[in-house]
């Protein structure tokens, strides 16, 4: 486990020319928190620490490192720098976004516990609660997060976690982070929030009164559809210690080589994700227009129901959209495998642009379930690619099944 100290990550041992009081913004962070040049070469790309085991002076002395399972220079200097882009004091780095879910819940709950999750949560966090921790005694309920006001009157008296996403996957529904906060504690609950639709450069759930945040780094943290990743970022000393326990003892730790490029994707996070919204508006204006789409999901728009909450909580609205063909099923289905531009695949939050059918995909395994999918909605990761190439791609394609 990697404890965030100073809020920048910043070793005046090598930056000596930064001012102590120095408040470095987001992309400075993103570029250089927990990653100082190297002190034996000045190399200003983090080296890749490939070492399983590290040399003790003495037994129990050490430089920090004993065993590659447990921690690693590559992994702390990645888990320092999520930590700084969330504004929290610990980061812990997982194999992905599933297990870093994971690690969270066992070391929230217990049988006997009870979960909230949103009626529309990504089906893999659906499938966790539901599949794998439901049979060994945990509670769960799936509750509409988006009434806050209701959830204190809601929540069971054994509620120990209610988890977040916004906005959500696929439907892009907004939460207010920090009302559903407010609720949950008074009832003696953590919020967990999966920020990994926003990412940190547009959201921050720990200043908005969450007690945990989760990202699949698979994602937009990576960036670039060549890394699988997770990770977690809190502030409490105690639950951070018991999440770190758990990557240790179960060890669904990254390797220092996927660190490394997660570490390299961050550093232009923020240019990434201005582009993402720029290209995700176009994308937006073109799809309203369009006769084959009866309804488009995305949170910039006036007329979304959580547009005012992404307004106040979100730097800007991301790079996700979703819209419900007009022809129904048949229609989605027909047009996701007709887009040249936007690759029909699983996954989101890289470069490439990615369209696909949630319900037959990413969410199969919340079909015949409370939290299916929409069988007419189509989800669009949309890429960096040139705003009008994304546009004329979707255009066409629906013009072929309208």
């Amino acid at each position: 486990m990697t404890k965030y100290e100073d809020g920048a990550g910043f070793d005046p041992a090598f930056d000596p020319g930064f001012d102590p009081g120095f408040d470095p913004g987001f992309e400075t962070r993103a570029i250089h928190a927990g990653q100082p040049a190297d002190p034996r070469t000045g190399a200003v790309v983090t080296p890749i620490s490939l070492a399983t085991t590290f040399q003790q002076s003495a037994v129990g002395e050490h430089a920090g490192f004993e065993y590659g399972r447990t921690g690693s220079p590559t992994r702390q200097a990645l888990e320092e720098c999520i930590a700084s882009l969330e504004g929290g004091a610990h980061g812990l780095a997982f194999a992905s976004g599933m297990a870093a879910e994971d690690a969270v819940l066992r070391a929230l709950v217990a049988p006997g516990d009870h979960v909230v999750i949103p009626t529309d949560a990504y089906g893999g966090t659906y499938r966790l609660v539901s599949q794998v921790l439901a049979p060994t005694g945990v509670e769960w309920s799936a509750v509409d997060l988006t009434a806050p006001n209701d959830l204190t009157r809601s929540l069971p008296e054994n509620t120990r976690v209610v988890w977040v996403e916004t906005p959500t996957n696929p439907t892009l529904t907004c939460v207010d982070i920090a009302a559903v906060a407010a609720a949950a504690h008074e009832r003696g609950a953590l919020v967990v929030v999966d920020n990994t639709f926003a990412t940190p450069y547009l959201q921050q759930p720990l200043a908005l009164g969450a007690d945990v945040v989760v990202h699949s780094s698979t994602k937009y943290l990576g960036g670039h559809s060549d890394v699988v990743g997770g990770a977690v970022v809190l502030t409490d000393d105690d639950l951070a210690a018991k999440i770190a326990y758990l990557q240790n003892a179960v060890g669904a730790v990254p390797s220092p080589f996927d660190c490394y490029l997660v570490l390299r994707g961050i550093k232009t996070l923020a240019v990434r994700m201005d582009r993402h919204c720029e290209n995700a508006r176009a994308v937006v204006a073109m799809l309203e227009a369009h006769s084959g789409v009866a309804n488009v999901l995305y949170p910039g728009l006036a007329t979304h129901p959580g547009h005012e909450v992404a307004q106040r909580q979100m730097r800007d609205f991301g790079g996700m959209v979703s819209f419900m063909a007009a022809g129904g099923e048949a229609a989605a289905v027909a047009l996701v495998a007709k887009t040249r531009v936007f690759a029909l695949a699983e996954s989101l939050g890289a470069v490439e642009s990615l369209i696909e059918h949630p319900a037959r995909m990413t969410h199969a395994s919340a079909a015949d379930s409370p939290l299916a999918v929409d069988p007419a909605l189509v989800r669009l990761s949309v890429g960096i690619e040139t705003a009008a190439d994304l546009v004329a791609d979707l255009r066409q394609a629906l013009d072929a099944v309208t």
